[in-house]
């Protein structure tokens, strides 16, 4: 056998070596791209579709909270005033 002979019978075992042994991980890699696609994909695509909507409804009642607040001071403030008003007249 020559040299060149024996380095292609070396390398052929090589590769089919690799390949045996490289097999399980690309079952593992399409499984996980599969689970990815069918699983995780769709309940992403679930949460941001939910999640827009909550969050557009937040800063609404976010911004009424903050108007509500600013008419309730005043309102405390007046109510105060009225009260000193009422004790100084009674």
């Amino acid at each position: 056998m020559t040299d060149n002979e024996l380095l292609l019978a070396i390398s052929d075992m090589i590769d089919k070596k690799l390949k045996s042994e490289l097999q399980p991980m690309r079952d593992d890699i399409r499984d996980i791209r599969l689970n990815i696609e069918n699983i995780i994909t769709p309940q992403i695509n679930l949460l941001a579709e939910n999640y827009v909507p909550a969050a557009k409804q937040y800063e609404r009642a976010a911004s009424q909270l903050e108007a509500m607040q600013i008419d309730i001071d005043l309102m405390k403030k007046v109510i105060s005033e009225h009260s000193e008003r009422l004790r100084i007249l009674a």
